[in-house]
């Protein structure tokens, strides 16, 4: 999810941290007001920092979560998308899509179009 739109997504933002303590998720980290925030990383190429949605451990493993809503910016979120998979892959991580009904074909258009089809979004 882009920042900008993070407060206006805050409710499913909270329902899925919801679901992931339900599914046996500890030590979660939420880029919301309230919460811990989850560690941020800087892109070298242009400066930016990028923070994921929602990081959590469960088995003694990392997940990286994003929350894939319809936005203005699909751009920047693809960037966002492809930079946490090549880390979490180098780190030897997970990296995981949640979504809602009402974005699944947004989801799964932009996981085509950044050559990540091979992931499945949680469907909350």
């Amino acid at each position: 999810m882009v920042k900008s739109e993070k407060k206006e997504h805050a409710a499913f933002i909270i329902k899925s941290v919801h679901h992931l303590e339900a599914r046996g998720f500890d030590k979660i980290r939420v880029d919301l007001d309230g919460y811990d925030k989850p560690k941020s990383f800087l892109r070298k190429r242009d400066g930016t920092n990028v923070t994921p949605d929602i990081v959590a451990n469960k088995d003694g493993k990392r997940y990286f979560f994003e929350i894939s809503l319809k936005t203005d910016e699909p751009q920047l979120l693809k960037t966002k998308w492809v930079f946490l998979d090549a880390l979490s892959r180098m780190k030897s991580d997970s990296f995981r899509i949640i979504t809602t009904k009402g974005h699944y074909k947004f989801t799964d258009s932009v996981l085509e179009e950044i050559n990540l089809s091979n992931k499945t979004p949680i469907k909350i």
